[in-house]
């Protein structure tokens, strides 16, 4: 590809990098801290709450700087996508994965203000949370899950995006091609091997 992105790609990158980093701090650090200071299960779901809420409105940001800088960069890379062998399929497992990891931060997030509801000392907390009762034991395991299923995912997403970096390169290009084209065309001559050319 001759024309450059720079913004687009700096979108998707810095968008996913803090997406990854942000969700593995807080399964390792944040939520970790918790559990050692808090002392009693409210306070430590009290204690990983608020350092979630101050994070959610970055993350979102990260999100969206990621969405739009991916949408951007396969609009750009629409051509290579359908002649190209291989990236079609790396990218809809691309969009698979930030799909899943959409759901499970989306989830993740609504648990967490359940059980920040369920642990609150706010009198309007404890009414709004007596409104809408939860298995906070249940709640509470369906979180620590998805609290690492965020990093790992979005973790997947960086391989995968390293996979797309591999599948840019010139030789990578025109061997796709060459491929792709010989599975309509099985009569046309096999490509040399290109990775011995550079």
């Amino acid at each position: 590809m001759s024309d450059r992105h720079t913004l687009l790609r700096s979108l998707h990158d810095v968008g996913l990098a803090a997406w990854f980093g942000g969700s593995l701090m807080g399964a390792v650090g944040l939520n970790g801290a918790a559990l050692d200071e808090g002392g009693t299960w409210a306070t430590s779901a009290r204690i990983a709450s608020a350092g979630w809420a101050k994070w959610t409105p970055v993350n979102a940001a990260a999100i969206a700087a990621h969405l739009f800088g991916s949408g951007g960069l396969l609009a750009a890379n629409a051509p290579r996508v359908a002649v190209q062998q291989g990236v079609a399929a790396s990218t809809l497992a691309k969009t698979a994965l930030t799909g899943a990891a959409l759901a499970a931060t989306a989830y993740s997030r609504v648990l967490g203000k359940k059980i920040e509801l369920a642990a609150s000392s706010d009198p309007q907390d404890a009414e709004k949370a007596a409104k809408h009762p939860i298995d906070t034991d249940k709640a509470q395991r369906h979180l620590a899950c998805l609290q690492w299923a965020v990093p790992a995912l979005t973790g997947s997403l960086v391989i995968l995006n390293a996979l797309h970096g591999e599948q840019q390169r010139p030789t990578e290009q025109l061997h796709g091609i060459w491929q792709r084209a010989r599975s309509f065309s099985p009569h046309m001559p096999t490509v040399p091997d290109w990775h011995l050319t550079h």
